[in-house]
């Protein structure tokens, strides 16, 4: 699905489901059409529909309805293939049990394994999903080449951000055309509240939390734990973890702190950039600092730089954020806490956390291991560029490069490759 690029959907019948907010998937059902691919789309809420246009099916029932009218679906319209974005959405779920039972085609994008110029792609399941061998030995023995270099997709944020915020008044305003949507997190106008409060707290813990980096790079380098924490709605946290939310995790990694780890140590918690805004954890960090009587040893810090921290940490503590890939390219031990593609003896501490705390300095990560899974991951899984801001690629009007990793050179050049054609598309877009 990844190596042979887009030549592999020629002629088949693709079917969109809910793709990531914006305009992605309507771009990338015209890379599809350019490949000579059949593609249709299903709509379920308004800012799906904004976004893709008026050539969708649209879902407007009770979800109880949507096994048997994918079911009709794929039957009507004799589907070879179905992509979405996200496993676990509950229309998605549903979606690809019907799918797998029936032997389809299924692509599952996600969001990049390998941060920020890759995005996922992966066939029936990605993360805890994942079909990626879990075998350590597959990767020493299987001879890969190194990686291409990906283009630099750049700061995505604001267009995320921007779409994100599109798409929640499309699907607020076009709310009476789909009463029965149920969306997998809220979506909602009120959600224009925590992004604003996102934008003042960076500047507020710019001022608050000045000279902290330079401390733990300096005199606390290597004595400090970092615990990277995920967005408060992941659903990586609920399907591939055991813990319900990011509380129960913190309370979980502070009293193991404070109960094995030496007494010489620090704990620095590290907020998630994107859910500045939703959550604070400041008055739960202060009530466990002072129950388990942690005093300055408890650190909570928002925007400081992260490949500083953890060239400079300890260890590293995640439930199954893509941080740890970060980590284990930084060389840091690290204890993964849930369901995790890189979750490798040789790569991750294997033992229970509690053990980790006096552990982690004589860990020592497989830079072999890491560099044959690195690259195998890339080239089976990953696609250069961004759900959101696009590269500038002749022939994609998705701005993604489907054929970085194409293995058969007598694939015959899309039409899309036409500059000329390019540049027009580019000039009627807004990004």
């Amino acid at each position: 699905m990844i190596q042979s690029g887009l030549s592999h959907y020629r002629n088949k019948r693709v079917l969109l489901l809910q793709g990531p907010v914006g305009p992605f998937f309507a771009r990338f059902a015209n890379d599809l059409r350019w490949a000579d691919a059949t593609v249709f789309k299903v709509n379920f809420n308004g800012g799906d529909r904004f976004f893709y246009g008026d050539d969708a099916i649209s879902f407007r029932d009770e979800f109880t309805a949507w096994p048997a009218f994918f079911k009709g679906l794929l039957e009507r319209l004799d589907i070879d293939a179905v992509m979405l974005f996200g496993d676990c959405r509950k229309y998605h779920v549903a979606a690809l049990e019907i799918a797998k039972e029936r032997g389809l085609e299924v692509g599952v994008f996600e969001e990049g394994y390998l941060r920020p110029d890759y995005v996922t792609l992966e066939r029936h399941g990605v993360n805890g999903n994942s079909g990626l061998p879990t075998n350590p030995i597959f990767y020493l023995n299987k001879p890969t080449r190194p990686a291409p270099k990906a283009d630099p997709v750049g700061n995505s944020f604001f267009y995320a951000a921007w779409w994100a915020c599109v798409y929640t008044l499309m699907a607020h305003l076009l709310r009476p055309a789909f009463p029965h949507y149920q969306h997998h997190r809220r979506l909602s106008l009120a959600e224009a509240l925590p992004w604003s409060k996102a934008l003042w707290r960076k500047f507020k813990y710019a001022l608050s939390e000045r000279g902290i980096q330079q401390r733990l790079v300096t005199d606390l380098s290597k004595k400090y734990f970092l615990v990277p924490l995920q967005v408060h709605h992941d659903a990586q946290i609920r399907v591939h973890s055991d813990y319900e939310s990011v509380e129960q995790f913190i309370v979980d990694v502070v009293a193991s702190f404070a109960q094995s780890a030496p007494a010489s140590t620090f704990l620095v918690i590290k907020h998630h950039p994107l859910d500045r805004g939703h959550r604070d954890y400041t008055a739960l960090l202060r009530r466990l600092g002072a129950e388990h009587r942690l005093g300055s040893r408890l650190i909570y810090l928002h925007d400081q730089n992260l490949p500083k921290l953890l060239d400079h940490a300890r260890g590293v503590i995640v439930i199954n954020s893509t941080v740890g890939l970060s980590a284990l390219l930084h060389k840091a031990p690290l204890k993964v806490c849930g369901d995790a593609i890189y979750k490798l003896k040789g790569l991750v501490y294997q033992g229970e956390l509690n053990q980790f705390w006096g552990a982690a300095a004589r860990e020592k990560v497989d830079m072999k291991l890491f560099r044959a899974f690195r690259d195998h991951v890339i080239q089976h899984t990953q696609l250069n560029g961004s759900f959101y801001r696009r590269l500038s690629i002749p022939g994609s009007f998705a701005g993604m490069r489907w054929e970085q990793h194409r293995v058969d050179k007598t694939v015959v050049q899309l039409p899309g490759n036409d500059a000329t054609i390019h540049n027009s598309l580019q000039e009627r877009s807004l990004f």
